[in-house]
């Protein structure tokens, strides 16, 4: 499609702001579907564009801009969600903020940028309610961490019998929030089940040693079943985990580093299967046990673990077969 006019919106709780670029409108609507019906009749009426060249833009803001961008699909409406990082660090010398000039910096950015900017697709219904599963699970894990750690520190300093009451409520919340997240894993696993394409690739990606259940939800949560992102050096970028050179002219010559932009959540758990692989898969081993010997830094050796991991998911999703460990036919 050819953009000739963008529709910045600011979202927040319980309203959105608005702000047509090319004609300066601005109105504000309620974030519920009235206000998203008001808000299309308001825009098609106030444009003097065809509504195949008008294009809505807004941050992403979780659970309170997934009403707008599922309404917007449904009407088959395009529109971009752009993180509000991204916006930012275009703006220079910023001064001032409010939501109505936030609307005005969203619809400026996209306008400028309209000829690069391709329509944003919602997750299907699947891996939305995984996604929602996943961030569930993992505020009950941070949770129910807190609270082991809590009951060990206190029986290294309290006797039982003088605490009875205490250890016993602790103790019990733990095993309650054990048995939701055993809950959990299960529903998670039954919509893998339940989803044949997803079930293909969740087998697949499985078959890649280090790569557990938990990493696999990310991965297809994150990627949208691997439409997201065409290769696995562009989703390292995404995670945090691509090395990127730190040099200009001939003054700097700074290491060659990862970026502190990253999804924190998924560099994690990407840590944690770089660990797992390094345990259980031979040829990662040899090759971690190397270059450490070498002199490398462990921390960096684990980096270059976390992305062979990835090459290899991508490697399995694009050819559509499992991993084959090569590594246990050699003599």
């Amino acid at each position: 499609m050819k953009i000739k006019e963008i529709v910045g919106i600011d979202i927040s709780k319980n309203e959105f702001d608005v702000r047509i670029h090319t004609s300066k409108e601005y109105e504000v609507f309620a974030n519920q579907s009235k206000g998203f019906k008001r808000l299309i009749k308001w825009v098609f009426k106030v444009s003097s564009f065809a509504k195949d060249e008008i294009f809505f833009v807004f941050e992403h803001t979780g659970i309170y801009s997934y009403q707008l961008a599922a309404f917007l699909t449904e009407q088959e409406i395009p529109f971009a969600i752009i993180p509000g990082l991204e916006i930012k660090r275009t703006l220079g010398l910023a001064r001032g903020k409010s939501d109505k000039v936030d609307a005005t910096r969203i619809a400026r950015y996209a306008y400028l940028r309209r000829d690069e900017i391709t329509p944003y697709k919602l997750a299907s219904k699947e891996l939305q309610e995984l996604n929602g599963l996943f961030t569930l699970r993992k505020r009950l894990v941070r949770q129910k961490a807190g609270y082991v750690a809590s009951l060990g520190e206190n029986k290294s300093v309290k006797r039982r019998k003088d605490n009875l009451t205490e250890f016993a409520v602790m103790e019990s919340i733990i095993r309650t929030m054990t048995k939701k997240i055993e809950k959990i894993d299960q529903a998670m696993k039954a919509i893998i089940d339940n989803a044949s394409s997803l079930k293909h690739l969740y087998t697949l990606i499985t078959s890649v040693k280090g790569i557990g259940p938990q990493t696999a939800y990310i991965l297809l949560i994150t990627t949208q079943g691997f439409t997201k992102f065409k290769t696995s050096r562009q989703y390292a970028s995404y995670a945090g985990v691509a090395p990127f050179p730190h040099q200009s002219g001939s003054s700097i010559r700074g290491k060659t580093k990862v970026s502190h932009l990253a999804n924190k959540t998924v560099k994690a758990i990407l840590s944690s299967a770089a660990q797992a692989a390094i345990k259980w898969d031979p040829e990662l081993k040899i090759y971690y046990q190397r270059k450490v010997a070498e002199g490398k830094h462990p921390a960096l050796v684990i980096n270059i673990v976390r992305n062979k991991l990835l090459a290899r998911v991508w490697a399995v999703v694009n050819r559509g077969t499992p991993f084959l460990d090569l590594c246990k036919y050699a003599s």
